[in-house]
């Protein structure tokens, strides 16, 4: 068996496991307004955390039958969009969700400045 190689290049595939755990605190961080899915994925590109449709709308519709989302169709301007909404439930799963990123966050500031000094 072989180990790393300390010079070696993160493997993406970890990026992407650790890129997953966040997404559903992001994607419910932006439903406090309705959004609709392009505008839901404009707004996270403009934070830095583009998404795929392939991996956004199945989040919404998990999100949505779990009981965290509620959703509508709109013609405001002509074309029918889906828009996603918190709803009581959804809020209090951001407000948990974000206790444990915080808190998680700082643990990981913590060993992390460790690591460098």
């Amino acid at each position: 068996m072989t180990g790393m190689n300390m010079d070696e290049v993160p493997s993406p595939k970890l990026e992407l496991e650790m890129r997953r755990g966040v997404l559903v605190l992001a994607v419910l961080s932006q439903l406090r307004q309705p959004q609709y899915g392009y505008s839901l994925r404009q707004a996270l590109a403009q934070q830095n955390l583009p998404i795929e449709e392939g991996t956004l709308y199945p989040l919404l519709r998990r999100l949505e039958s779990q009981g965290h989302l509620q959703s509508e169709w709109r013609t405001d301007d002509g074309q029918p969009r889906r828009y996603y909404q918190l709803n009581a439930q959804g809020e209090a799963l951001l407000r948990q969700l974000t206790a444990s990123w915080n808190a998680l966050n700082a643990s990981l500031t913590g060993l992390l400045k460790e690591e460098s000094t």
